[in-house]
Formats: C-alpha cells, sequence, structure tokens
C-alpha cells in the first residue's frame, strides 16, 4: 500500500479524525503506535513512520498508545469500498474466518493458495493473515478488559484466543501491561474521544446477564440514523427483528451459536447490546453489527463528491452522512428480495414471517419479542412452493434461488466477488436487475450498486428533473460513481416513506 507521507504528517500534525483507521502512525522515539487523531503532541516528522494496518505496526515492534487507543476507531474504509483480494481477505479475517478455519480456510475460500495470500497481504498492509487475526484478536480483548467484569479465562475466549496463555502474551506484546494491569487502570469514566470504552453511570456487562455484553461502535461523522434505522426498522420482519425502546433489535445466526443484538443510536457512537449462546462468536458479532450499519464508510469523501451534482448538493447539505443499511445474512436478504419483488413492503415483511414462523429456528430472547432465527438454505430447500401465497412464477424463482444458495451454485458473502456473484444471482430464474443490483448494494456492500429500475428511485429522480428511465437515469448517474448506492439513499429520502426516519416508539 503506497502510504502520501506527506499526507499522513499533515493528518496527525491536525490530529485529524478523518483519517483514524486509514492508516496509524508509529513514534520511533517511544516505540509505540498511534492512531492521527492522537491528542498527545505530535512527534517530529523526521520520527513518524507510517503503517496501513495496526497488525504491520506491531510486527514493527511498536505497541498500541495506550492514550488514543489505536484500536477503537473506524476500521479502514476501503476494505469495504474495493473488491480485489486484499479487501476480500480482510472482509473475511474481520468476521473471524481466520480464527474458525485458519489460514488455509481462508484461502480456499478466495481461490488462492496459501503461498500466494499471504504474498499479497504482505505487500499490500505489511502482515500476514495470520498477524492481522491475531491484531484483531488484541483490540477484542483490550475492549473486553476495559469495559467488562468477564473472568480473564472467559474474556480470553470471547476475543478469540485458543488459550488463556497466549491471550496473556498477546496482551503483554502489543500493549506492553498485563491483562490484570490493563484492567486496573481503565477508568469508571470514558476519557474524551475514546470510543469503545464504558461511559459514567453505565454499569459494566459483568453486572448484567450472564452472556450480554454493551460495547460501543465508533463511526465516521457525519452519521445520518434516519434513513439508517429507519430503513431497518420498515422492513423488520416480525419473529426476527423489532423496533423496540428506540433500538433495532435482531437474531444473529453465528458460527458457534446465535445473538441477539439491539442497536441503539446515539450522537457519537451506535451503543450495542449482544446477548450471546457463545462467547466465542463476540469478535464475529461485532463485525457482523458494524457491516449491517455500513459504519466504516467515509461519509466525507462520499458526500463530497455526490454533493458536487448540483441536483444532490441539496439533499446532502440538509442530511449529511447518509449509510447503506446492509445485512448481517446475505442469504436472507437475496431470499427476502425475491419475495419483496413487485409488492409492497408490509406484504414483503408478511411472506418473510411466514417462512420465519413455518421453517425458522426457535431463538431465545430474554428482552423482547424476537423468536426465531431465519431459515437455512438447508431448512428451505424442503419448502414446498405452493405454501407460498404469492403467483407460480415467482414460487419458482424462490425455489430457484433456495437451490442455488444451498447447492453453492450461488455464493453471496462479504469475501465475495461481486462481478460473479452478480452472474450467478442473474443467472437464476425469475432475478432480474432490481433483484441484483439491491443483493449487490445491500448484502455484497458494492458502494457502486445502482438499482435504477427501483420505482422509488425512477420517482425521485423525476421529482428533481433526472431523467426517469433507467437506461438514461444510468448514464446520467455516471459522475456519482464509485458511490451510487449512496446516491440511491439520497433519492430515497425525496419520499416521506418511514424508512427515511426513525420510527417512533
Amino acid at each position: 500500500m503506497d502510504m502520501d507521507v506527506e499526507r499522513c504528517v499533515r493528518a496527525v500534525q491536525a490530529r485529524d479524525e478523518r483519517f483514524d483507521g486509514w492508516f496509524f502512525t508509529a513514534v520511533l522515539t517511544t516505540g509505540i503506535y498511534c492512531r492521527p487523531s492522537c491528542p498527545a503532541t505530535p512527534p517530529k516528522p523526521e520520527n513518524m513512520r507510517f503503517f496501513p494496518s495496526a497488525a504491520a505496526a506491531q510486527q514493527a515492534g511498536f505497541r498500541a498508545c495506550k492514550r488514543c487507543r489505536p484500536g477503537a476507531v473506524p476500521g479502514s474504509p476501503q476494505w469495504n469500498e474495493r473488491a480485489d483480494l486484499v479487501a476480500r481477505a480482510m472482509r473475511l479475517i474481520a468476521d473471524g474466518l481466520v480464527d474458525r478455519e485458519g489460514v488455509p480456510g481462508l484461502a480456499a475460500r478466495l481461490g488462492y493458495s496459501v503461498r500466494q495470500l499471504e504474498r499479497q497481504l504482505m505487500a499490500e498492509l505489511g502482515a500476514g493473515p495470520l498477524a492481522l487475526a491475531r491484531a484483531q484478536r488484541a483490540q477484542t480483548a483490550r475492549l473486553l478488559i476495559e469495559t467488562t467484569k468477564l473472568p480473564m479465562a472467559d474474556l480470553a475466549y470471547a476475543a478469540g484466543f485458543a488459550s488463556v496463555r497466549a491471550f496473556n502474551e498477546t496482551v503483554q506484546e502489543v500493549f506492553a501491561v498485563s491483562p490484570s494491569e490493563l484492567r486496573t487502570r481503565a477508568k469508571a469514566v470514558d476519557e474524551p474521544g475514546a470510543p469503545g470504552t464504558r461511559t459514567a453511570g453505565t454499569r459494566t456487562a459483568g453486572t448484567r446477564t450472564a452472556g450480554t455484553i454493551v460495547v460501543r461502535l465508533p463511526f465516521r461523522r457525519p452519521l445520518c440514523p434516519d434513513n439508517l434505522f429507519g430503513h431497518l426498522a420498515a422492513t423488520a420482519v416480525p419473529g426476527i427483528e423489532e423496533w423496540r425502546d428506540g433500538a433495532y433489535r435482531r437474531t444473529l445466526r453465528l458460527p458457534h451459536g446465535h445473538a441477539v443484538a439491539a442497536l441503539r443510536p446515539a450522537p457519537e457512537h451506535i451503543e450495542c447490546r449482544l446477548a450471546l449462546s457463545d462467547l466465542r462468536d463476540l469478535t464475529t458479532a461485532i463485525n457482523r453489527c458494524r457491516w449491517l450499519l455500513d459504519l466504516d464508510a467515509d461519509p466525507v469523501a462520499i458526500d463530497a463528491q455526490l454533493g458536487a451534482d448540483e441536483v444532490l448538493a441539496p439533499l446532502v447539505a440538509k442530511n449529511p452522512g447518509r449509510r447503506v443499511p446492509r445485512t448481517t445474512d446475505p442469504a436472507e436478504l437475496a431470499i427476502r428480495a425475491v419475495l419483496g419483488q413487485q409488492v409492497s413492503t408490509a406484504a414483503a415483511r408478511t411472506l418473510a414471517a411466514r417462512l420465519v414462523t413455518a421453517h425458522g429456528e426457535p431463538a431465545r430472547d430474554a428482552d423482547g419479542g424476537l423468536t426465531h432465527l431465519f431459515p437455512t438454505t438447508s431448512a428451505l430447500a424442503e419448502l414446498d412452493p405452493e405454501t407460498l401465497a404469492m403467483p407460480r412464477s415467482r414460487r419458482a424463482s424462490v425455489r430457484a434461488l433456495v437451490t442455488a444458495l444451498a447447492t453453492g451454485d450461488l455464493e453471496l458473502d462479504v469475501g465475495g466477488d461481486w462481478e460473479r456473484a452478480r452472474a450467478q444471482l442473474a443467472a437464476v430464474p425469475g432475478v432480474g436487475p432490481w433483484t441484483v443490483d439491491l443483493v449487490a448494494m445491500r448484502a455484497l456492500g458494492d458502494p457502486d450498486a445502482f438499482v435504477a429500475t427501483d420505482l422509488g428511485v425512477r420517482r425521485a429522480a423525476a421529482d428533481l428533473g433526472l431523467p426517469s428511465t433507467p437506461a438514461a437515469l444510468t448514464k446520467r448517474a455516471a459522475p456519482w460513481r464509485p458511490w451510487r448506492a449512496y446516491a440511491v439513499q439520497y433519492l430515497w429520502a425525496t419520499s416521506d416513506h418511514p424508512i427515511n426516519r426513525l420510527p417512533s416508539d
């Protein structure tokens, strides 16, 4: 990864938080690495070294800063924006694949040899997949040490370590203190600008129900929660999703069990309350919630480009920082997208709820009305299409989609190849451009996916004086690339649909 040294120096000297997560600054005289916005006095430029990842800084022998907590920042947006091998690998590493299947499993998922994969990551990030996964575990461990009262043994496994010994050694090496010392130093009240820690008056997770952990999810400002949470709440499927007490809640199917996540917007962070059946799923659950809310996007860069368009400029200025509401389960979203073809939002919710009740796995929710996990593709493969209250052609589409997902003929995941997934999805009978682009936008995370055939987008375009036919609108939207998925959020915002506002309790 090419590092623009002069630009990095300017960002550090300005303590510019917009660059947090884009790169890390190591200081030769102190042996520590920081985020660009570290409140400490900036070092002399000749004493700075820049790394594209925390793992690379750690491998070079630098320790994490105890003041700015360089791990408690949003992730680099480029892993979401890019579709190349390194970006796909980083998304899978964040999802915990290396912890579950090792480097060979990661390489196999990406279709490369272990040697090829390690060479690419070293060239781009200065660290291999094991080091990157280890850095992630270290930061998760620090978050849990400082914000919960979990016993250290439980905490070690929750952070993804295979043993308590490996946990102790990693924390000592990365932070230069033992886990116990790190917990002792943690304050009961947040330090200014330290996301991921508890606030005054907030009891720690250890005082709550066993298996429940509360963390803060940092994001890059600005953030407009209205479309993000409004969309999720308006399209929520009863049984697996709900809006309750100012939070979006849903069940999650995770590698070692299931969880209930409650996500509540706040001015400086998203409160994330996770009730886990297995603490080993903690890191995966956190990253899937971040992915769901698109918290690692770079709204400054996105809005700067979209705001340069004279038609979009007023929309961007009114509510900057719109995000793309995504999903925690790509297969689920694809199935729901097909169910929702040519019907109202309410009808789509009803159809999905029937599937959940009939074929979903029961889930326990001590705090609300969530009852199930969304059905697996293997469970839906046994579905009798005649039980679906929809036209015969769409029943056939649902059946074909479920079969393709169950057999592996269609692969949808955060580390997948976007173009290949598009082609595979388009080959499913009854799946047209609208469904392909919606899945690419919300399930695959393609920031340039553009639902030009969407009725709401076409109506908004007409109201704004833009071309309303799909072909003409696509041509007109060329200057918005590579952020057309975010342009869709601004176009949808022109209506008074419930997806554009936070629901009232």
